[in-house]
């Protein structure tokens, strides 16, 4: 058993995690940062498949992530544009196809109507939310009684304007189906990106992309702290007092005068605390769950979409693969397509033979993209939903009234205990931008309480 000592233990090596390590030992405080996969990344990862570079986890830089944005700039890694020259698809409750550009979908008048009043509702709304205290909306009790699936309801009696709205927050970002979730939450999840309008606009919510895979921020901020990386380290016991900490894995022990857990609060249960978490903490962790969606990777010897003067982007809330885009590599002469199966539906297909559930997702692109989507040279499918450390995807969320019950808590050092993830972020929440803050924050913390 190898026992070493530290200022700070860092469970977790994706961008929350090495981001504080990093800001700790700028400050002259040591590190040691346990992950217990054999990998540093998190919900980042990008991997060879097939002979294809697949961005397996997260991968989208927008322009309002200042802190990501920041973070490449400093590491050196150049971004692109994801392609998006041409039409746009859209398949509606019929099954019919049709060709679109910019960032209203192709919808009857009425419809069109009541989704452009429901996403001003909306905006205005999500001006009143700070999304770093939702729960302070002058509103908020009663937001978040309610599911955002019954908000719609109340809203609009057009069942095609509803579904879309829906499919931006439940489909795109929460990866849990609308009833699941409440109005606030919902709110939250727009005001974390400035505005309901920026989810609705693919342009802007999937920008860039990093040239060799945004894999490399945590990568090359675990880099830095050499040694002080410790992979293949689960953390089993957690002793704490106001002395200090404890962490014990199967093979190392290290002790601490501080605490940061750097993922996904989900698994937080999987550490035994001694003494016991407070009781507030037992009770917030029940009412927090991930998302679960299927990102599906399909790679053909060339982007043949183009050919049709299509960009690649693709929506449908009628759909196995609710959207879809061009996600070719920088500088690849291949094509590569990305696709989305999220909630229930990525419930279904799981359910199904891997043949057989290949065949209807491949069947779903077919529909926006035409036959030839049937035939990748290389298909991959991402389920964070069976990964023993992450348990789904993206990011986790409250339950029905769990963010104004709960919220304000998740925050809330237990001790020497600090907690930091992109799931209780306010800006960049469940993505790689409010991960970096996050870690920024918390070791901002640590390092003001160290030196008092």
């Amino acid at each position: 058993m190898t026992e070493i000592t530290r200022d700070v233990v860092i469970v977790g090596a994706g961008a929350a995690g090495t981001t504080a390590a990093n800001e700790l030992r700028k400050a002259g405080l040591s590190v040691a940062v346990l992950e217990a996969r054999d990998r540093v990344g998190g919900r980042l990862w990008t991997d060879m498949i097939d002979g294809a570079m697949l961005e397996i986890g997260g991968q989208w830089v927008s322009p309002d992530q200042d802190a990501l944005i920041e973070t490449l700039v400093e590491l050196g890694l150049e971004t692109y544009d994801r392609y998006r020259e041409g039409d746009s698809v859209y398949i509606n409750a019929a099954g019919e196809l049709t060709r679109f550009t910019g960032e209203m979908f192709p919808v009857p008048p009425t419809t069109e109507k009541a989704m452009v009043e429901l996403i001003d509702r909306l905006d205005v709304m999500v001006e009143r939310v700070d999304p770093d205290k939702p729960w302070e909306h002058p509103d908020a009790e009663e937001l978040d009684r309610i599911s955002f699936e019954e908000w719609l309801r109340r809203q609009t009696d057009d069942e095609e304007a509803a579904h879309n709205i829906a499919l931006f927050i439940a489909g795109a970002m929460l990866t849990k189906p609308p009833q699941a979730f409440s109005a606030l939450q919902a709110l939250l999840m727009a005001a974390s990106a400035g505005s309901f309008s920026h989810l609705v606009d693919a342009d802007f919510i999937l920008d860039k992309r990093v040239v060799g895979g945004l894999q490399q921020v945590p990568l090359l901020l675990a880099e830095r702290l050499g040694d002080d990386v410790f992979l293949g380290q689960p953390v089993r016991t957690l002793e704490w007092s106001d002395a200090g900490v404890t962490a014990m894995t199967d093979t190392m022990t290290v002790r601490a005068r501080y605490a940061i857990l750097a993922h996904a609060p989900i698994l937080y249960s999987r550490i035994q605390f001694v003494p016991a978490l407070p009781r507030l903490q037992q009770q917030l962790h029940q009412h927090i769950s991930m998302g679960f969606v299927i990102k599906v990777h399909a790679v053909y010897d060339r982007p043949f979409w183009r050919e049709q003067g299509l960009s690649g982007t693709a929506f449908s809330p009628y759909e196995l693969t609710h959207e879809a885009y061009d996600n070719t590599n920088h500088g690849d002469e291949r094509g590569t397509l990305v696709g989305f199966v999220s909630d229930r539906e990525a419930d279904d297909v799981f359910r199904l033979p891997a043949e057989e559930r290949k065949e209807r997702i491949l069947e779903s692109l077919s529909h926006y993209y035409g036959p030839e989507a049937k035939n990748p040279v290389v298909y991959y499918e991402s389920d964070w939903g069976s990964e023993e450390w992450t348990r789904g995807a993206y990011a986790a969320s409250f339950d029905l009234g769990g963010l104004v019950r709960y919220g304000a808590d998740q925050r809330t050092p237990v001790g020497p205990i600090h907690f930091a993830c992109s799931d209780m972020a306010g800006a960049g929440y469940q993505h790689v931008d409010g991960a970096i803050r996050m870690g920024r924050l918390v070791a901002g913390n640590i390092i003001e309480e160290a030196r008092s």
